[in-house]
C-alpha cells in the first residue's frame, strides 16, 4: 500500500489558525454548522429541480402533435437548467452533508447525503474518496483520486506523457462534459467491485451500504430513464438525459479542477507501493496545493456552495460553506503571519483560463 505522511510535530501554523477561527465563531456566537441561510437553499434547489422534472415530463409528454421548434428548444434548456440546479445541490447540500458540516444532528447529514445517490452516485464511495483520501493527500500523484493517471490526461508533471496530450486542452472539454454520465454508469461501479480507489483498499461496506448501492443505483435507472422514456419516448428522453449530463458533468468538473488544477498549487507524486514523508505539517500542504476563486462575486458563491473558497473548505472541512467568506481574512491573515503562499484568482474567469493554460502546458512535451 502506498504511504504518505506529513510532520505534525508541531502544527503551529493550524494550531494558531484554529485558535483564531474558534474565537471568531465563539465571539459571534455561532455554530459551525449551517444555519436558516443554508436550509433555505436546501428550500429553494430541490424543489426547483423536482419542479423542472416533472414540468418536463409533462410538457414533452410522447402521443400528441408535433411541438413547435420553440418549445423544443425550450425543452432543450430546461434540461441544461436542470443539469445546473443538479451541480448546485451538489455543491451546497451533498458537500456540506457528506462533510457532517450541514447540521449538528448526524442523522440530518446522512439523510441530506443521500441527496448524492440521488444524483446518481453513491455517498458512502464519495466520503471516503473525498473526505478521507482528497482531504488528506490533495495533489499527492499516486493516491489522490481527483488527478489519478488516465491515459488521456496529464494533469501534472509527474504524470507521463504522450502524443495526444498536445490537444488536451480542447478535448478536456468533452471529457469534462461526459464526467458525471461516467461517474454515474462505470466510475462507481469500479471502484464498487475493485474495492479501492487508486492505490488505497475501500472502507469495507455493511450489509446496509450494498443495499442503499443498489437500490439507489435502480431508482436512478427508474426516474432519470425509465419514467421519462415511458412518457416523452426514446427520442426526446436521449436529448434531454444528454444535455442533462451536460452542463451536470461541465459544471462540477470545472468548479473542482479551479481548486486545485490551475497555475500555483503544488503537486507531489509518491509510486505505487512507496512510502514517503511530507516535510511539512498537513494544513500548509492543504494551503500549497489549493486554490480560490472568485470570492467576493456573492451569486457564484451561491451557486457553487462556497467552493470558491477551496482553502478555507480544505483546512476546515467540517465548516459550513456559509461561513467561509467570513474566516476568508482569519485564513489570509495567518497565511501571511507564517509567510505562505495563499492562491486566489479574483474572478472565476481568471480561474478558468489559468486551468486551461496549465492544461495546455502540461500538454506539451517535456523537455529530457
Amino acid at each position: 500500500m502506498t504511504k504518505l505522511s506529513f510532520n505534525n510535530a508541531h502544527n503551529a501554523f493550524y494550531s494558531s489558525l484554529k485558535i483564531s477561527v474558534d474565537q471568531y465563531f465563539s465571539s459571534h456566537q455561532l455554530k459551525k454548522t449551517g444555519n436558516w441561510r443554508l436550509y433555505a437553499k436546501t428550500g429553494v434547489l430541490i424543489p426547483a429541480a423536482v419542479l423542472i422534472y416533472m414540468g418536463l415530463l409533462f410538457i414533452f409528454q410522447s402521443g400528441g402533435a408535433p411541438l413547435p421548434w420553440y418549445v423544443r428548444a425550450g425543452g432543450i434548456l430546461f434540461c441544461g437548467l436542470l443539469g445546473l440546479i443538479l451541480a448546485s445541490i451538489g455543491f451546497n447540500v451533498m458537500h456540506d452533508a457528506c462533510h457532517g458540516s450541514y447540521s449538528s444532528r448526524k442523522w440530518v447529514n446522512g439523510l441530506m447525503g443521500l441527496s448524492l445517490n440521488a444524483l446518481g452516485g453513491n455517498a458512502f464511495i464519495w466520503k471516503f474518496k473525498h473526505n478521507i483520501i482528497h482531504h488528506t493527500y490533495t495533489n499527492v500523484d499516486g493516491i489522490d483520486d481527483d488527478i489519478a493517471k488516465n491515459p488521456a490526461m496529464r494533469l501534472c508533471r509527474s504524470q507521463k506523457w504522450v502524443p495526444a496530450h498536445r490537444f488536451q486542452h480542447i478535448y478536456v472539454v468533452l471529457f469534462y462534459a461526459l464526467s458525471s454520465f461516467l461517474w454515474v454508469a462505470m466510475l462507481d461501479f469500479i471502484k464498487y467491485f475493485s474495492q479501492k480507489i487508486v492505490s488505497t483498499p475501500l472502507q469495507k461496506m455493511d450489509v446496509r451500504e450494498h443495499i442503499v448501492f443498489w437500490l439507489s443505483k435502480l431508482l436512478y435507472a427508474v426516474f432519470y430513464i425509465g419514467v421519462p422514456v415511458y412518457f416523452v419516448g426514446w427520442g426526446a428522453w436521449a436529448i434531454g438525459f444528454t444535455c442533462m449530463h451536460i452542463a451536470l458533468g461541465f459544471i462540477l468538473a470545472i468548479v473542482f479542477q479551479l481548486a486545485h488544477v490551475v497555475e500555483g498549487p503544488e503537486f507531489i507524486h509518491i509510486g505505487i507501493g512507496e512510502t514517503k514523508k511530507v516535510e511539512e505539517e498537513w494544513a500548509i500542504h492543504q494551503v500549497k496545493t489549493t486554490a480560490n476563486f472568485s470570492p467576493r462575486n456573492k451569486i457564484i458563491s451561491w451557486l457553487v456552495g462556497g467552493l470558491n473558497f477551496q482553502v478555507e473548505h480544505h483546512l476546515f472541512p467540517r465548516i459550513s460553506h456559509i461561513h467561509y467568506p467570513a474566516i476568508n481574512l482569519i485564513v489570509k491573515d495567518t497565511c501571511r503571519e507564517y509567510g505562505i503562499d495563499y492562491h486566489e484568482f479574483s474572478t472565476m474567469g481568471q480561474a478558468i483560463r489559468s486551468h486551461f493554460n496549465l492544461i495546455r502546458q502540461l500538454g506539451k512535451k517535456p523537455v529530457i
